[in-house]
């Protein structure tokens, strides 16, 4: 039977890891009937902890969806990693729901992903859920936890319902008031509910002042309201372990939470040909309309190949209609659409806007594509996601020789799967570098290179990636001239140089008059520079943040030709550099560091001591100290080994990249002098 887009819930469980939130999803599927029992991440029985790496190490890895069916409703449930090293698989997850649950650990309250989590998904404008999970585990203070909630993120966390029968189940604060609580009072949370409901509506407001109470019915439309403007964020308790709060949570997401045409819709960029500016579209939640779907994972299964999971947006969906992927030009045919549970997949007949699907064996589809049924959607993007760059980095090389095709076309899988997987080549150094969010991130990338795909790596900390650029402004001029027998060469170029803001990157300015370099040579001259940009001028490193402007130059009507000006261009821009006062820049990140309080002398010391500025500290909870600090990358290689003995393994760090910044006198020096020797061997 068709299903009706009213009828459809999404929703992603985020949060720290430990929190439970693969088994808040198990004890869903099976309270919904959906699986005959809740399976067990320690036996690895779950649904969404499928892959073999998974299991072994019994913590999510990526991005798993659960479709099912309670109470006429269909459900998407998103269950999401919590290290902060795989952002990469639980962010796009918030691209494909109207609803985040922020899922926390009862026993350890408030932790570092959980602002984070509830930051991303205000920004992006979703509905939010606390679901505080494990309330049956011994010393929890649940009383103390939400009024820590309500510190941190507002006074409109407010419960929807509340512990009772000493933790074992909880009473209902908003469908029928009545029961007895652990702590507070049913009636007294109700209150407040109603009372942040009706402030965002004016006459349901004053009917109320007058009669002194409203009908769940009336406040449905204003609760709505209220959880897309984030004036209430409703926090429920649940126990995934004995099934306590689990059938209430189930009537929150069918009864409260937002259908695909409520919710503030996602945005949409058009970007125009050329240099028109880009415009905001967004997609209606209307079957008539052209198909709109956003694929936010990518996953390459052993045994069926390529999968592509997708939330539609807009329009209606059918297996074997004709699709556009992204700015291809070449349509697509899949002859089947799928409904994830896990690993196991339903085919379905079609889908409609909020549904998830997923199509399988298509290698043009990447992650962040739009699927469209009209070549004129070609321009249309989704909305960008905020995610973290990764830094973290291994230069990594086959153990056995001949096997390097072989590796390189198991890291281009692993590239397709994760957003936050980076591999660089770096000439110079001539070293393959692949960059993660952390150390665990990388070191399940290889596991899974040497389990899944048989590969071995040897590993080595990463050459730096250092850049250049320069501090003032200066002239450049070159003349090419080639007389041989036959015909000659002959470009002449004037250009400037100026530095830009930090990470702005690169300009190239064309300002001449009158023809003095005809048109068509204005490319050559462009080519010449950029090979200079890659190669460096100091020390070898990329330059950056520096605008080229050509204004003058001279031609010759038979033997100017492209390479007199590429090589012109080139010698123009180095004379240029050489009176611009060249300088070598480093790489800066943040580093956010978690650890016991009585360590932080010792781990403040440690940065200071590596070129480090402590910028802040905080208490996420008591005995915990929470360390926001800034530090050259360079310094940090062999911080992570540093900060486990300090903390005798009890301190976690993320690292994120921050900016360049020039690099001190003595460092520039040796780097500079390290380059002489391999450009004297050239």
């Amino acid at each position: 039977m068709p299903h009706s887009i009213k009828r459809i819930r999404t929703l992603a469980l985020v949060g720290q890891s430990g929190a439970g939130k693969t088994s808040l999803a198990e004890a869903l599927l099976a309270k919904a009937g959906a699986i005959p029992a809740a399976g067990s991440v320690e036996r690895g029985t779950t649904v969404g902890d499928y892959t073999p790496l998974e299991k072994q190490l019994q913590h999510s890895l990526k991005l798993a969806v659960a479709s099912f069916d309670c109470q006429d409703t269909k459900i998407h449930l998103l269950d999401t990693p919590g290290y902060p090293d795989f952002l990469g698989h639980a962010l796009p997850a918030l691209a494909a729901v109207e609803t985040a649950a922020v899922v926390i650990n009862a026993q350890n309250g408030i932790e570092m992903m959980t602002g984070r989590f509830l930051q991303a998904a205000a920004k992006r404008g979703l509905d939010r859920l606390i679901v505080i999970n494990k309330i049956d585990a011994d010393n929890v203070d649940l009383e103390g936890l939400l009024e820590r909630i309500q510190e941190a993120f507002g006074k409109e966390c407010l419960p929807l319902n509340l512990p009772a029968g000493g933790r074992t189940k909880v009473s209902d604060c908003f469908f029928a008031p009545s029961g007895e609580a652990d702590f507070s009072s049913v009636e007294e949370a109700h209150q407040k509910l109603i009372d942040q409901v009706v402030e965002v509506d004016e006459k349901l407001m004053a009917a109320y002042l007058e009669k002194g109470e409203v009908s769940p019915d009336e406040l449905h439309e204003p609760l709505e309201r209220a959880l897309r403007e984030g004036h209430l964020i409703p926090v429920v308790f649940v126990s995934a372990k004995t099934g306590a709060g689990i059938g209430e949570l189930l009537d929150v997401i069918v009864k409260l939470l937002p259908n695909p045409t409520e919710g503030n819709p996602p945005s949409y960029t058009v970007t125009k040909a050329g240099n028109g500016s880009d415009s905001e579209l967004q997609p209606v939640p209307d079957p008539g309309k052209h198909v709109l779907a956003h694929v936010f994972k990518i996953e390459i299964d052993p045994y069926i190949g390529r999968l592509a999971v997708f939330r539609v947006h807009q329009g209606r969906m059918t297996a074997g209609m004709q699709l556009y992927v992204g700015e291809g030009r070449k349509p697509i045919k899949p002859g089947h659409l799928y409904l994830l549970r896990g690993k196991t997949q339903t085919e379905v007949k079609e889908a409609i806007p909020g549904d998830i699907c997923a199509i399988a064996k298509v290698d043009e589809i990447q992650f962040d594509h739009i699927l469209h049924d009209s070549a004129d959607d070609a321009h249309v993007h989704a909305k960008a996601l905020e995610l973290p760059t990764p830094v973290f980095g291994l230069a990594v090389q086959p153990k056995k020789r001949g096997d390097e095709q072989k590796v390189s076309d198991v890291l281009h899988k692993i590239l397709a799967e994760d957003p936050c997987f980076r591999i660089e080549h770096n000439s110079q150094a001539n070293e393959t570098v692949m960059r993660g969010l952390g150390e665990m991130h990388l070191r399940t990338v290889l596991e899974k290179m040497s389990s899944q795909y048989k590969i071995e790596l040897d590993t080595r900390p990463p050459s730096i990636a250092y850049r250049e650029t320069i501090a003032a402004r200066a002239e450049g001029h070159s003349r090419h001239k080639k007389q041989t027998g036959g015909a000659g060469q002959f470009g002449e170029v004037y250009l400037k140089i100026e530095p830009l803001p930090r990470g702005k990157g690169f300009e190239f300015v064309d300002s001449v008059k009158g023809g003095a370099i005809p048109n068509q040579f204005i490319p050559s001259v462009e080519k010449g520079v950029r090979a200079v940009l890659d190669h460096g001028f100091l020390a070898g490193y990329p330059l950056q943040d520096v605008r080229v402007t050509v204004y003058d130059g001279k031609s010759h009507p038979v033997d100017s030709k492209d390479v007199a000006f590429v090589s012109a261009g080139r010698k123009a821009f180095l004379d240029a550099l050489a009176k611009a006062r060249p300088i070598v820049l480093e790489p800066i990140v943040n580093v956010e560091i978690t650890a016991p309080e009585e360590r932080m002398g010792d781990i403040a010391g440690e940065l200071s001591g590596h070129r480090g500025h402590i910028k802040g500290s905080d208490a996420p909870r008591p005995g915990l100290v929470q360390i926001k600090a800034t530090a050259p990358l360079s310094e940090l290689e062999h911080f992570p080994a540093r900060l486990k003995s300090l903390t005798a393994g009890h301190g976690t760090y993320n690292l994120e990249f921050s900016h360049y910044e020039q690099a001190p006198p003595q460092l520039q020096q040796k780097l500079v002098a390290a380059h002489k020797p391999a450009v004297a061997e050239e």
